[in-house]
């Protein structure tokens, strides 16, 4: 993998174990992102993620969607969704756009929660085979998400104009 990569980093008032926790509960996911993740967060174990989109819940799972890494608090891994009918019709994602996603490959999220003496460090790293499509959506979203989730942390509310679904678009 690592063909281009994108990195985002961000410090948010919290502690180390608050940030892992909004990161794997469905009800702090569901919350900054609109994702709830089905799994018990151990190496090999799939994932299912539930998402509100636009045009209702979707529900994606597949072969090779996974978790890669949880050392919690420390460090979070897992495979990117995998793009189904169900979740391009349900964000509004066209034929053309479906087919090259399916089409560019695996992708990898890396979090990675450093308490570095003071407000915690996040860093996400997000892997992709090519610098294709995908690439260029997450690109626009997880910054976004990123706040979204230091707001929450910090406020106790996510960003309330983020479009949930930014991340894939």
């Amino acid at each position: 993998m690592s063909e281009a990569t994108l990195t985002c980093t961000t410090y948010i008032r919290a502690a180390d174990h608050q940030v892992w926790d909004a990161l794997t509960d469905p009800a702090a996911t569901s919350r900054w992102w609109g994702v709830r993740f089905e799994t018990d967060w151990r190496p090999e174990s799939s994932m299912t993620w539930s998402e509100e989109t636009p045009r209702g819940t979707v529900r994606t799972a597949g072969p090779g969607q996974k978790v890669l890494e949880a050392e919690r608090p420390r460090r979070l891994a897992y495979t990117w969704h995998v793009f189904t009918a169900e979740w391009a019709a349900a964000q509004g994602v066209d034929e053309a756009l479906h087919d090259r996603l399916v089409h560019e490959g695996a992708s990898r999220v890396t979090f990675t929660v450093d308490p570095a003496g003071g407000p915690v460090r996040l860093q996400l790293v997000h892997e992709f085979d090519v610098d294709g499509a995908l690439r260029s959506m997450v690109g626009r979203g997880w910054p976004a998400l990123l706040a979204s989730l230091k707001s929450q942390l910090e406020t106790g509310e996510p960003l309330a104009d983020l479009d949930p679904s930014a991340a894939d678009r």
